[in-house]
């Protein structure tokens, strides 16, 4: 059994969540190192450009890297673009255990950008499920599918698409996802995600929604918004965090928050699924394309060929020439 001092963050934007996150990777992932923390996911908002960055960084910091994303799943059909009912997505955290989970992020990062995208990069529960492989899935931040049921009192409904999550996933590849911010529905959702909970079938996960790295970081990550929205600072009725919890958090402060919840579930399920992924995204060998070729050719050969090619279309009589 983990100490009561162990504590992986699973749900992480970095700067890579344009106008949203502020943690810059170096500085994220020293600090994890610095609060002795040995694994850190990366899940930002419907993209995967900062995995290779924050991979490359844990691995010299000696930290484990965890790859994901914060998808986001349309309410309808990814194809769907209705102004009225198609612009506010679930969102979805997804990371990868394997090689082939990651393969799979890829693909929905792609899909959602390429042929999902209506202000959000989306994709919808079918490609999500045809993609699901190698993934583990959570319940997700109030902006998710269940958390919104719960909140609006769909009880049954809720409960529903938790069984639907479970039969794509699998039990110990989905989990409920419990987070510690100031904001009355989160508390609601919360009792309710452990009141439904159960272990031999759903378990529970505690994350920090993490957006910046340091307490100190509140007020740049605030002015970040506002350039997002166009807002200014002084106004009252615009986007902001409801309190300064959105930082990466210390494993003492996690276990004060969700220690008292099922002898602490929801923080060791963390280090379980930290210890189920398992990821290698070194460079070693031959990753170009194999390019086909005529016959008579290898690639070295027709690769000249093309180049003495060009230099004749380029430069005519003259190609033969030293100069």
């Amino acid at each position: 059994m983990p100490s009561d001092n162990e504590f992986v963050h699973l749900h992480v934007h970095t700067e890579y969540s344009l106008l949203d996150g502020l943690s810059q990777i170096p500085r994220l992932v020293n600090h994890a190192k610095d609060l002795g923390q040995t694994a850190l996911a990366i899940t930002d908002h419907g993209t995967m450009f900062g995995v290779i960055d924050f991979y490359r960084a844990c691995k010299k910091a000696e930290i484990k890297p965890i790859i994901g994303v914060e998808a986001y799943v349309a309410r309808r059909r990814m194809t769907d673009r209705d102004s009225k009912l198609d612009t506010r997505p679930f969102h979805l955290l997804l990371l990868a255990q394997n090689q082939t989970g990651y393969k799979n992020l890829l693909k929905i990062a792609s899909a959602a950008q390429l042929e999902g995208y209506y202000y959000r990069p989306r994709i919808d529960r079918e490609f999500l499920e045809q993609h699901s492989e190698g993934l583990i899935a959570t319940s997700g931040c109030l902006a998710a599918q269940i958390p919104s049921l719960v909140m609006e009192g769909r009880d049954q409904d809720a409960r529903d698409m938790i069984d639907w999550y479970v039969q794509v996933f699998g039990k110990d590849h989905f989990y409920l996802e419990l987070q510690s911010h100031d904001i009355d529905e989160l508390r609601t959702v919360n009792d309710w995600l452990v009141a439904n909970g159960k272990r031999d079938v759903v378990q529970l996960l505690a994350t920090n929604d993490v957006h910046y790295v340091f307490e100190d970081d509140y007020d740049p990550h605030d002015t970040l918004l506002c350039i997002q929205t166009g807002a200014l600072k002084h106004e009252t009725n615009r986007l902001k965090m409801t309190d300064n919890s959105y930082f990466l958090a210390s494993n003492a402060q996690m276990w004060d928050a969700f220690g008292h919840i099922n002898d602490g579930e929801a923080l060791y399920n963390s280090l379980k699924i930290a210890e189920m992924c398992e990821i290698d995204l070194d460079s070693k060998g031959y990753h170009l394309p194999i390019f086909p070729v005529p016959d008579g050719y290898d690639s070295g050969t027709y690769l000249r060929y093309l180049c003495e090619k060009g230099l004749r279309w380029r430069y005519g009589d003259r190609f033969a020439e030293p100069e």
